[in-house]
């Protein structure tokens, strides 16, 4: 195998396939990255760990073609620092032999043999705009387990009714929901999947920034397991996660009393300080009157601070409590520069969503449930 490359050309494919190989896999083969060289002129990088998949072609001068394998992050670690010059690869007998100007690096081949086979992309089954793919992503994400006590609750749930995509997920404290329109291979498209949200995050960031992201759910009833993503000449695949979620759309409340309209970057400051006194497991403290909103934290012998901002209300007064943290995971992703927050009594979740004017109508596409904490008094 022998080919030419850009420099820039070769540390970007390289570091976009390595970004989620493990630094102890497995099996040692899976720390490589197959490179394929065809002579048409393409080069192909590849890295797969049995649950994640990426794959990257890019243009290079291909002398001679063929496959090597080589350890993915030292790869992609000497193509971050060569120096801006044209990148030559051949394989030199056990050896890949890399030059770049003076810089000469001699890589082991690893048993292209022992590497597994990559999954093959199922037919596209429809596209999102790049940037609503990653914005959606982003509101839903924040609200997925990060731990391992339900393995289940890792996933943001997606659900592909005709032009319709609902993505949800929830950590038990708090839900997130976001629906987007996007454009089916079939309009009678229906499709449910639960996707690891730390993939899907990342593929969003990795992706996103495309014209379109083409979406591949597979034949219904199939049973592969997977859902792939592709974009330019990057594509992604993902092993689902098995088992039915939690029928939690019910905590969206039916009906109710206050609703609170308050500026969003305002209220993300006033908390952000509030919150500095709050020590760990301690609640922010909302009150809610007509043109203000009071936000406090610390009682008794703590630290305590306070800050007023703004704010409209509609039905009674309230005083609520919540974390600082989740409350400000999901007023970092509204999008929107107000915030709308819907009550029924300090005891029950309240519904936070986004508005373009203060005097507007909720923008009821991203909703984000989040449940109060019992304070003193």
């Amino acid at each position: 195998m022998k080919f030419r490359v850009e420099r820039d050309v070769l540390s970007e494919a390289v570091a976009w396939v390595v970004r989620g190989l493990s630094s102890r896999p497995p099996v040692p083969v899976l720390a490589g990255v197959l490179l394929t060289a065809d002579p048409e002129g393409t080069l192909t990088f590849s890295a797969y760990d049995y649950e994640v998949s990426a794959t990257v072609t890019v243009e290079a001068e291909v002398a001679e073609g063929g496959q090597v394998l080589v350890l993915g992050r030292l790869l992609a670690d000497i193509a971050r620092n060569l120096p801006t010059k044209p990148v030559e690869v051949s394989t030199d007998g056990a050896k890949v032999s890399l030059t770049c100007g003076s810089s000469r690096f001699a890589l082991i081949q690893m048993p292209v043999a022992d590497y597994p086979q990559l999954p093959a992309q199922a037919e596209t089954s429809g596209s999102v705009p790049g940037d609503a793919f990653t914005q959606a992503v982003n509101q839903v994400s924040i609200a997925a387990d990060r731990g391992d006590t339900l393995p289940i609750l890792t996933g943001v749930r997606v659900q592909i009714d005709g032009e319709r995509i609902t993505m949800l997920a929830t950590d038990r404290y708090r839900l997130a929901q976001r629906e987007l329109t996007w454009s089916p291979g079939s309009p009678e498209a229906d499709h449910v999947c639960l996707i690891p949200a730390r993939t899907l995050s990342e593929t969003a960031k990795s992706l996103g920034a495309s014209a379109a992201v083409e979406l591949s759910l597979g034949a219904a009833g199939r049973g592969d397991g997977l859902v792939g993503f592709e974009a330019g000449r990057r594509r992604t695949t993902t092993r689902l996660l098995d088992g039915e979620y939690p029928k939690v759309t019910s905590i969206f409340p039916s009906s109710v009393d206050s609703v609170a309209v308050v500026d969003t970057q305002s209220f993300i400051e006033a908390v952000r300080r509030v919150a500095l006194v709050a020590e760990r497991n301690t609640p922010v403290r909302l009150r809610f009157t007509d043109g203000q909103l009071a936000i406090e934290a610390g009682t008794g012998d703590d630290a305590q601070g306070s800050e007023a901002v703004e704010a409209t209300l509609e039905g009674p007064e309230i005083e609520i409590a919540f974390n600082p943290q989740f409350l400000l995971d999901g007023l970092g992703v509204l999008g929107q520069p107000y915030t709308r927050l819907s009550f029924t009594q300090p005891s029950r979740p309240a519904v936070i969503s986004g508005q373009a004017e203060l005097d507007g109508d909720a923008d009821d596409s991203y909703r984000y449930v989040l449940m109060p904490v019992r304070f003193a008094g």
